[in-house]
């Protein structure tokens, strides 16, 4: 898929569908290993189909294009949702879903690398992803004068717990990094619990302000307030974005939808097909 150039008006209903088709591949690829995280990438289908369908300059076809726009996965548990939306782009064969987490995979628990076309780092421990997409935005900041590629990264709620999250906040503060997006999921869980029982994060919007970065907060399953957000984000030149999309742990599924036993678990195969012919019946609600 190329997508070098962003359309001006998005596409909401493409988008829509984009986050289903993706959905319904989590679904499927986690039912399939028999293992692996299922709320968190539920919840980032339509952050994931805006960011590949929509926000991101690149190009499937040349993984390397030197002009891309940069995507990093902090909260690498995720994968399942990068891997459906780098697939549905074009970057690899969608049968290679079927494969996540075997011995030998190109699609292990956490992303690697080299191991795909389309990843830019290798994720693991939770928090470093701001660290990495921060060193970059400062790279990309001195050396692209025109001003033409920014660096995206992801981050779960829960990571940011970790203390280097906070560190590379404050660095791209001071470097002014306008090419530095950031989304975090606000799902309000973690694998031990509700985000708020485990290490409250309280006044999140007010924690980022203070570190100098200019602030969002949307419906994280509303296509067009992604891409607004977004949109604004990439006006702003002087300071780093974040985006705080508020999102369902589990959407789309209404058993699994805010229980937080499902951050690591996955459904069986009886509950994968169920839950996949729910999705394909009904209409979305992301608009």
């Amino acid at each position: 898929m190329t997508h070098r150039n962003r359309p001006p008006v998005a596409d909401v209903e493409m988008l829509i569908e984009r986050s289903k088709d993706i959905r319904i591949a989590v679904l499927d690829m986690l039912a399939t290993a028999g293992t692996g995280h299922t709320a968190g990438p539920l919840g980032m289908a339509e952050i994931m189909a805006v960011l590949y369908f929509h926000e991101l300059r690149h190009d499937s076809t040349d993984p390397e294009w030197p002009d891309r726009d940069v995507f990093f996965l902090s909260n690498g548990h995720t994968a399942p949702v990068l891997y459906a939306s780098l697939a549905i782009a074009g970057y690899f064969p969608t049968a290679e879903l079927s494969t996540l987490r075997r011995l030998g995979s190109r699609l292990q628990g956490h992303p690697e690398r080299t191991a795909l076309p389309g990843l830019e780092s290798t994720s693991g421990p939770l928090g470093s992803g701001l660290s990495q997409a921060a060193g970059y935005a400062y790279t990309v900041q001195r050396l692209d004068r025109t001003r033409h590629r920014f660096v995206y990264v992801c981050m779960g709620d829960g990571e940011l717990n970790e203390g280097n999250i906070w560190e590379a906040a404050m660095f791209a503060s001071k470097y002014q990094l306008g090419r530095l997006i950031a989304i975090v999921d606000r799902n309000y869980i973690q694998i031990d619990g509700a985000t708020e029982d485990v290490m409250p994060l309280a006044d999140l919007r007010g924690k980022w302000e203070s570190f100098g970065w200019d602030v969002w907060e949307v419906n994280g399953h509303s296509v067009r307030d992604l891409v607004n957000a977004l949109d604004t984000a990439r006006a702003v030149s002087d300071r780093p974005s974040v985006i705080i999309a508020h999102t369902v742990p589990g959407k789309g599924v209404p058993e699994m939808e805010y229980d937080h036993l499902w951050h690591g678990k996955p459904p069986t195969r009886e509950q994968a097909d169920r839950s996949i012919a729910g999705l394909m019946r009904e209409g979305g609600d992301a608009r």
